[in-house]
């Protein structure tokens, strides 16, 4: 098992180019499924969770090869526990399967334990199209004789729900439409992929998203479609924070800056210099910042997965932050891991109190889920000494090689074996 040892402190200079989002990639990959042809990616990131998702493809009958996926040798429906249960987003199977075959078996997902993320909001949609849905055996039967348009509203804007529900009305007979949907950057990539395959979907990017089902038999399967998926705004916002804590100057290249404004936002009213170009952001040295008071939500509001690097910024920034988690009931996993570094952090139910001005010290610590990996690794950056980071698998769920790139910018951060 690998870790990573981080000396700090350290500035940071250079530019850096994120990633293809891994949160647009992997339901992206999963509405393959529905094209009965080839798709090819011009920039799939390099991260665990890809690896598995192609491994989920190629059980139901995919091939695959460098960023080529052919659904049209599909010959099951059946999702297996053993590759499931590594990753939550191995669910978005489920609508696609069902659209195109009306039926599936999927495995109830895994993933990160920061929280319920129950596919409640899922399966009741499924109902609504159509679908006859039975749990059983820890596995999610879903069968149909065929799937019909219905006005679907949300109880919550699920992300995952809304892309479930998009790939599942494709070839549903009549108009779908989906109230109370997710807003987020991803949920646009997604339709703007499914458009590019040949599907109808409006409104994405809105509260209420509108998909025309078609019919199989319109597809031309000997067609080759492109996409490039958009960059990861998560690890954008890491990358600025980094920046922000160590006060230097980089430039975070790559991706479009108006889909992290509720961050920019934030980090402007702490008092960080930031210029914002076409396809980045400049972050310029800042001095000491200033708290702030922040609570996640779905978007256009802060998001939940930038929560940890934020409060990592808010440990060494000045006077005293207050986060609240609005999303996950279990994201404050990485508290104890920061407070082992120096960090004044008290827990109430959904908020965190954060007192800052803290001189970090090194200390062995262990990431808990993706985004604490992250933030484990900007307390380091500025950490008075040498850090052990174990438990780095988490990490490379979701940053392509961000030792290399934390590298590039100067900081002093190698990968080891246990």
């Amino acid at each position: 098992m690998d870790k990573l040892i981080v000396s700090g402190p350290t500035k940071l200079s250079g530019k850096v180019e994120v990633s293809s989002a891994k949160n647009a990639s992997l339901p992206i990959m999963a509405a393959t499924i529905l094209y009965p042809g080839k798709v090819e990616f011009k920039n799939l990131p390099g991260l665990t969770d890809i690896k598995f998702f192609v491994q989920i493809l190629e059980s139901l009958g995919c091939t695959h090869s460098n960023g080529l996926i052919d659904a049209s040798t599909v010959n099951n429906t059946v999702a297996e526990y053993d590759l499931v249960r590594k990753m939550r987003a191995s669910v978005l199977v489920l609508g696609p399967l069902l659209s195109r075959f009306k039926k599936a078996k999927v495995s109830l997902p895994g993933g990160c334990a920061i929280g319920t993320r129950p596919v409640d909001i899922h399966l009741k949609a499924m109902e609504e199209l159509g679908a006859t849905i039975d749990i059983s055996g820890g596995y999610i039967n879903a069968s149909c004789e065929k799937l019909i348009g219905a006005d679907i509203h949300l109880s919550f804007p699920s992300v995952g729900a809304t892309e479930n529900i998009m790939m599942a009305a494709c070839f549903a007979e009549g108009e779908t439409v989906i109230k109370n949907a997710a807003c987020e950057p991803e949920i646009v990539d997604h339709a703007n992929f499914l458009n590019a395959c040949g599907f109808e979907i409006t409104g994405a990017g809105s509260s209420t998203i509108k998909v025309q089902g078609k019919e199989l038999s319109s597809f031309d399967a000997s067609k080759t479609v492109e996409y490039s998926i958009i960059g990861d705004r998560i690890e954008a916002a890491t990358y600025i924070i980094a920046g922000l804590m160590t006060d230097s100057e980089i430039e975070v290249q790559n991706f479009d800056p108006s889909h992290i404004e509720a961050v920019l936002d934030v980090l402007k009213t702490m008092g960080a210099k930031l210029e914002v170009t076409a396809r980045g952001v400049k972050v310029f040295a800042s001095g000491k910042l200033a708290g702030a008071k922040v609570e996640t939500g779905p978007h256009p509001g802060f998001p939940t997965d930038v929560q940890a690097q934020l409060m990592s910024l808010m440990g060494v920034s000045s006077g005293y932050s207050i986060v609240s988690e609005r999303i996950f009931e279990n994201r404050f996993m990485h508290v104890p891991e920061l407070v082992r570094m120096g960090m004044e952090i008290d827990l109430d139910g959904s908020y965190a109190f954060i007192k800052g001005n803290n001189d970090l010290s090194p200390a062995p610590v262990m990431c808990t889920d993706l985004r604490a990996s992250a933030a484990l690794i900007l307390s380091a950056l500025v950490a008075k000494g040498e850090t052990t980071i174990a438990r780095i698998y988490h990490l490379d769920r979701g940053y392509e090689k961000i030792e290399q790139k934390l590298q590039s910018l100067g900081a002093k951060i190698k990968r080891v074996k246990e």
